[in-house]
């Protein structure tokens, strides 16, 4: 008689546990995260003045004496379940910042709002989807024997996308030390944009805060090159944010011109190495910039939103530049499921990382990103709402809220993580149908508003 499957042996033994209900409504609480955090530990509700014990919970009667809860983990890669919740918050985050609602004034969909792109300069020649890659008439050739054009029509899908013309003239230093310094180079380019707008109005500089407020949530996205593009929401409110109307010399002419004029002007130099030199790294020559309308009926609102949302689920593994697990050796590079492109980008982090100049990036710890070390999506405090008040508001609305007048004993610790072959099976099927359900929830709720 033929073996089940490991996988299938193990999702029947759990079917079969007396305790398999509960630990279902574990993994449903879950959302079917596939990768949930074990806990094992109590909480006590108790009164303030009396004392008295009003609510107790305890792992010990739990399946396992162990409690699961979500990893929380935003790639869609390693946790699908939590990566679908961390972009619906992305959404909303975004979508209030533009339309107003989750504690912030709807006015702000009346403000001067627009979605700019901020790419990353050329590092070197490499192949492109679309028309003609690169067509060369002279048929030349660089420095190292390599043809300095292609004239293929690639696919978007063709492997090489994205790869140079030829990696030897590609500048894999500068590539790296781009990403480690782009936040940076995104802080002086907020910090020169306020600075623009004073002096276009005819303020001091230094009080420009007085007068508006420059607010905005941006993404960051690998491109097929495996070099990082910022994309982001940029709203101008006045000195006490979305509550403020902005002055009266606030136009779009002007904030635009100030977005453009200053990632074309800020540089971030790097320190002297005798590796790579001092580098002065920019921005790319490709900025686009776009005004978001508040006269139609805010699908252009909805959009981008849903844009951002999109790519923050994104791990650098989904498009090719990198992967999700952390490089802890110069071997991992060679084992890493990545293009030789990426893998040589890899090596430039390790290379670069083990020089004292370049200690601060940490570009070892950040070789699986290839350098770049920000967080994918980032916000000025007064944009919009944040992640913790979201979650909050969803353990509100599951009944998960603090008693006044109690004191709550906490007493938790870590005990283990992740699923045993059958229980992953199991908790897939659960995201799964979880997916479904809102996905068939949402149709639902457009077909009745497209009906009236």
């Amino acid at each position: 008689m033929r073996q089940l499957p490991e996988t299938d042996r193990d999702a029947i033994r759990l079917a079969q546990d007396p305790h398999f209900p509960r630990w279902l409504e574990q993994i449903t609480a879950t959302g079917g995260c596939a990768h949930p955090i074990h806990l094992s530990g109590s909480t006590t509700t108790l009164d303030g003045e009396t004392g008295e014990i009003l609510h107790h919970y305890d792992t010990r009667t739990e399946p396992g004496e162990r409690l699961l809860v979500r990893c929380r983990n935003r790639r869609a890669t390693v946790c699908p379940a939590c990566s679908r919740l961390h972009a619906g918050d992305t959404y909303h985050l975004v979508r209030a910042g533009l339309l107003g609602g989750k504690n912030v004034p709807a006015t702000v969909r009346q403000r001067l709002r627009f979605f700019i792109t901020l790419t990353a300069p050329s590092f070197g020649p490499v192949h492109r989807a679309g028309d003609r890659c690169r067509p060369r008439r002279d048929g030349g050739q660089c420095e190292h024997g390599r043809p300095l054009g292609c004239g293929t029509v690639h696919t978007p899908d063709d492997p090489a996308v994205g790869q140079p013309l030829c990696a030897d003239c590609y500048d894999y230093p500068g590539h790296v030390l781009w990403h480690a310094h782009a936040s940076k180079l995104w802080d002086r380019f907020v910090i020169d944009v306020r600075r623009r707008l004073a002096s276009s109005a005819g303020l001091v500089q230094s009080r420009f805060a007085a007068h508006a407020r420059l607010s905005f949530a941006r993404v960051a996205e690998y491109q097929k090159r495996a070099a990082v593009h910022v994309h982001a929401v940029v709203r101008l409110d006045g000195p006490n944010g979305p509550d403020d109307d902005p002055p009266p010399w606030g136009s779009l002419d002007r904030l635009i011109d100030a977005v453009h004029a200053s990632a074309r002007r800020v540089v971030v130099h790097t320190p002297h190495s005798p590796a790579a030199g001092e580098l002065a790294l920019c921005w790319g020559v490709q900025i686009e910039s776009r005004p978001l309308r508040a006269d139609g009926d805010g699908s252009d609102d909805d959009a981008v939103a849903a844009y951002v949302a999109k790519y923050v689920s994104k791990g650098a593994s989904e498009t090719g530049a990198g992967t999700d697990q952390r490089i802890t050796t110069w071997d991992d590079i060679g084992a890493a499921p990545v293009s030789g492109h990426v893998r040589t980008l890899m090596r430039a982090c390790w290379r670069l990382g083990g020089l004292p100049e370049y200690e601060p990036p940490n570009l070892r710890t950040w070789a699986h990103t290839l350098g770049y070390r920000g967080h994918i999506l980032t916000k000025s405090r007064a944009y919009s709402t944040t992640y913790a008040a979201l979650r909050a508001e969803r353990a509100h609305h599951v009944g998960h809220t603090d008693i006044p007048d109690t004191v709550t004993e906490r007493n938790w610790r870590y005990v283990g993580s992740g699923h045993t072959p059958g229980a992953a099976l199991i908790a897939a099927g659960i995201a799964e149908d979880l997916a479904e359900s809102l996905r068939l929830g949402v149709e639902a709720k457009q077909e009745g508003e497209w009906g009236r």
